[in-house]
């Protein structure tokens, strides 16, 4: 008769993994075979194997040793991987591979590609709002709002937002918005929406009625949290 495997056993021998890893792993450009390599090289480090070689990944895997460090490279490449140099007691060196990069890239690359997508299409929310083509001081005011003052791109679609239920749309009055975000030590989208919604109930009948001077459907999810 077969001993059963004791519970506490099965309990102890797990291997916590990500979730986001196994729901987002091809939004990082990353296929099935990547993700295995990826989860058996987790699985080396996490029992203190800190430099497994492709042979070792490829002896568990269908693929081959070759292909497994084609995958490795693939990762290091992408900035998904890495190797470090760790020193022990005795000041001896050794190498070492570190998923940090992976993780930071996993738990950032949405927010960051989302912002990519809207820098790129930022200037051209600005013309059709505007209703005409961006001078080039404006496009350099926007630019400096991106790289010297580092603000996102989503916040300063937030900031034209404002504006626009403001009924002053200039890009003196949204450099004057974003300014006075920055002081308050306002960074996120959310942020703004409570600091505008606060502003709003407290001056709600001004707000109504210059919004009645200008077409502000495209904006109207802004204070109900939708992006």
């Amino acid at each position: 008769m077969t001993k059963p495997i004791p519970i506490q056993h099965i309990l102890t021998n797990q291997l916590p993994i990500p979730e986001k890893l196994l729901t987002s792993y091809n939004q990082l450009g990353l296929n099935e075979t990547d993700l295995v390599v990826i989860l058996q090289l987790y699985r080396f480090l996490y029992g203190h194997n800190n430099f497994p070689t492709p042979f070792e990944l490829a002896s568990i895997l269908t693929i081959d040793e070759k292909e497994c460090a084609k995958i490795l490279r693939k990762l290091i490449q992408k900035n998904m991987l890495s190797i470090e140099q760790l020193e022990n007691e005795n000041k001896q060196l050794s190498e070492a591979y570190s998923l940090e990069p992976l993780w930071e890239k996993l738990y950032t690359t949405v927010e960051e590609k989302k912002d990519e997508q809207l820098e790129g299409t930022l200037f051209i929310l600005f013309e059709q709002e505007f209703g005409r083509p961006l001078s080039p001081f404006e496009i350099e005011t926007i630019n400096t709002w991106l790289d010297e003052d580092e603000i996102s791109p989503s916040l300063i679609k937030a900031g034209l937002r404002e504006s626009v239920l403001m009924g002053k749309l200039n890009f003196k009055y949204i450099d004057r918005i974003l300014r006075e975000w920055k002081r308050k030590g306002i960074h996120t989208v959310e942020q703004a929406r409570d600091a505008s919604k606060k502003f709003h109930e407290n001056q709600q009948s001004k707000t109504q009625d210059t919004r009645k001077e200008r077409d502000t459907s495209f904006y109207y999810n802004w204070l109900e949290g939708e992006e």
